[in-house]
């Protein structure tokens, strides 16, 4: 059965990924690893720590505690990555544990309870809280990519100085019903 909030979380899902993408390619390998100071994570760290909590979160998401036994969380944070080969594969092996785990779902599962360290959230809850986490560190890996690109950075929104032609565009066509990340997703196919 089609769910409206399982079509919409997918899709955002799917938005952020991209735009972690998207920053990646603008990085040199260095970049990826550079870490701006002491208290501050590179953007392999925030992939690493990423991967660690979808790993944890969707693994046996309807019948196991989201948080694992043998996550070694404090250990997401050392930034040890060997080089973006390793990053990729910790980014795309996340992504795919959630999408494995989020695909099957259907309107039904959305009230079963599951815990997160020990705590019960309905599917939906728990949903939400990994749509306000993952943006909150894709956001952190689009920062500190604009700042180590500085002027080279390529916007991956509406690029500043844009916005009069960019809705001059949207409001050239008819109204339609879209999911805001389409444009995004379709772009990237």
């Amino acid at each position: 059965m089609k769910n409206d909030f399982l079509d919409s979380a997918k899709k955002q899902f799917e938005y952020y990924k991209i735009l972690g993408e998207k920053t990646f390619l603008q990085l040199s390998d260095e970049q990826l690893f550079r870490q701006l100071n002491e208290e501050s994570n590179s953007i392999a760290t925030i992939v690493k720590h990423l991967w660690g909590n979808m790993l944890s979160r969707w693994t046996d998401f309807l019948t196991t505690d989201g948080e694992k036994e043998w996550r070694q969380r404090d250990a997401e944070f050392d930034n040890d990555i060997a080089d973006r080969t390793e990053l990729l594969e910790k980014w795309n092996e996340g992504w795919t544990c959630l999408f494995n785990a989020i695909n099957p779902l259907t309107e039904n599962d959305l009230t079963k309870e599951i815990f997160i360290r020990n705590q019960g959230h309905t599917i939906t809850e728990a949903i939400n809280r990994q749509l306000a986490h993952y943006p909150y560190h894709v956001g952190q890996i689009v920062f500190i990519g604009k700042l180590l690109c500085n002027e080279n950075w390529t916007s991956l929104s509406i690029p500043k100085g844009n916005s009069k032609e960019y809705n001059a565009d949207k409001f050239a066509k008819p109204k339609h019903k879209q999911h805001f990340t389409d444009e995004y997703i379709n772009e990237k196919k």
